[in-house]
């Protein structure tokens, strides 16, 4: 990494902008124009259908799949970037055969994806103006808007890079689940994926964040989202989503599973030191003590779709979690019998549950044998 030396001291690591510099000056979006978006716009949905040889009504949807607003026709707001973006998404239809469905699935992955993301890399960059520099939002705000120049190309690289290195994890993944598999016939009614699959729910969210501002409500969720994941990755699985108060996780074996579960389920409550958490700004806040999570764990086939995932193990595991007690997992009868027999786990049965949607199930809580 090149040395960085501050403006006044010279020295390696100091901030290069000790104090905030200026209101954006005006012309700062035709400047991020032409590093964004290579260029001034001088195209139209028109000229575009006219560049490419496709009709008015593909290039609308393709931009609306994008997630962006769509003006007039003959309003010009694209530049010859998009007009070579379009081409390319039009040749893996013709070129690479690709159904046009398929198409748009993956143009609107992007667009679903890159729009979040921006959204969440702007606000923490907002967050850090306001903080570091004693800025009201508005003017942090702004702030984010000038500098966006010299921090969006490395931004980009970093999700380049970010994006080869988990499509070739999701390569390796393949070849190693799947690749033994090619000359043997597959039961095409079954789902296709087989993978542990779990809840990990906040007890009482609403209450833990009641009367939070802005800054300690995002705090608050940022520990929670990054603990959770480094407990996930850690053992093994991937993170599908969070929601605020929820982290919906899956792992390719029944025991990485198991070790995520039971380590969300120690790391937000079990075993944390409160007093230890609290002074180290940890999960523990003051009053209002830790934050135990219910973990539901099945052992099932799935669908993996859109990001997420999707099948009767995903609803039940969501359903067990409704009704485990605070920093504990409970699974199904299925999933306590395929751990069973490995020495890692202990499982006791629990009282049947009559789950909504799904009916009477007998769960078993799962502990860690080490105890």
């Amino acid at each position: 990494m090149p040395e960085v030396r501050g403006q006044d001291s010279g020295t390696a690591g100091a901030d290069p902008f000790p104090t905030p510099p200026a209101a954006p000056a005006s012309g700062t979006t035709d400047a991020l124009d032409e590093l964004l978006l290579g260029g001034p716009r001088t195209l139209s949905a028109r000229d575009l259908a006219h560049r490419t040889g496709l009709d008015l009504d593909t290039v609308r949807d393709f931009w609306r799949t994008l997630g962006l607003p769509s003006l007039g026709d003959d309003e010009v707001m694209f530049t010859e970037r998009d007009a070579r973006a379009l081409a390319m998404a039009q040749e893996l239809v013709v070129v690479h055969g690709l159904a046009l469905s398929t198409v748009v699935t993956v143009i609107r992955a992007l667009g679903h994806t890159s729009d979040r993301l921006a959204l969440w890399q702007v606000e923490a960059l907002v967050e850090d103006m306001a903080t570091r520099y004693e800025l009201d939002d508005t003017s942090a705000r702004l702030l984010v808007l000038d500098r966006l120049r010299d921090l969006a190309p490395l931004l980009e690289q970093q999700l380049l890079h970010s994006y080869r290195r988990q499509l070739a994890a999701v390569a390796d993944r393949y070849a190693a689940e799947f690749g033994h598999l090619r000359d043997v016939a597959v039961d095409g009614t079954m789902l296709p994926l087989a993978r542990a699959v779990g809840f990990a729910d906040m007890v009482s969210f609403t209450r833990r964040t009641a009367g939070l501002g802005s800054t300690d409500l995002s705090l608050f969720v940022q520990r929670f989202e990054t603990a959770a994941r480094d407990v996930v990755v850690n053992a093994g699985g991937r993170v599908v989503k969070t929601i605020g108060d929820a982290v919906l996780f899956i792992a390719d074996s029944p025991g990485a599973g198991a070790a995520i579960a039971i380590g969300l389920a120690d790391a937000f409550g079990a075993s944390l030191d409160v007093e230890a958490a609290r002074g180290a700004g940890g999960l523990a806040e003051g009053a209002r003590g830790v934050t135990p999570v219910r973990v539901g764990l099945v052992w099932g086939r799935v669908l993996s779709r859109f990001g997420d995932v999707f099948g009767p193990s995903v609803n039940l595991a969501a359903r067990l979690t409704d009704v485990a007690e605070p920093s504990t997992v409970l699974v199904d009868a299925g999933t306590a019998q395929v751990l069973s027999g490995d020495p890692r786990f202990l499982l006791t049965p629990q009282p049947a549950r009559d789950l909504a949607g799904v009916g009477e199930v007998l769960p078993y809580r799962l502990e860690s044998a080490a105890r």
